[in-house]
């Protein structure tokens, strides 16, 4: 199983990426978290594979959550979800190590895609 954690102010977002992501043969919600103490204490419980993660949250920035994540487990994959798909946030995400990045509005359905990918990647190297 691909553990995925979600973290986003948006309640209705994460529901909408919990039943989205949550359908995909191999991927199990490992959490959810709306803020960015809670994403990083959340990363830190659940040990997730994958992070579906956004930047504008109370409690600080996202990249703050992305820069925990990578100093503490650099394997660990993380999906940038913004609705601010800025170009000056897009290259600090990946100066920090953000594998993806997606504009909520206009690439909702690549993180589906993504996850799907590391499924079969996942199962690829098992076999």
């Amino acid at each position: 199983m691909v553990r995925v954690l979600i973290v986003d102010d948006s309640l209705i977002l994460r529901e909408r990426l919990c039943c989205r992501l949550g359908s995909i043969e191999g991927i199990e919600i490992a959490g959810k978290a709306s803020d960015v103490p809670g994403g990083i204490e959340t990363f830190r419980r659940v040990n997730p594979d994958v992070v579906v993660l956004d930047l504008l949250m109370p409690g600080g920035s996202g990249i703050d959550v992305l820069e925990a994540i990578k100093r503490e487990r650099p394997s660990t994959i993380v999906v940038i979800l913004t609705n601010h798909p800025l170009p000056q946030l897009r290259k600090k995400s990946q100066e920090v190590g953000a594998e993806y990045f997606f504009d909520k509005t206009q690439e909702f359905g690549k993180v589906a895609d993504v996850l799907r990918d590391v499924v079969k990647n996942r199962m690829n190297v098992q076999n």
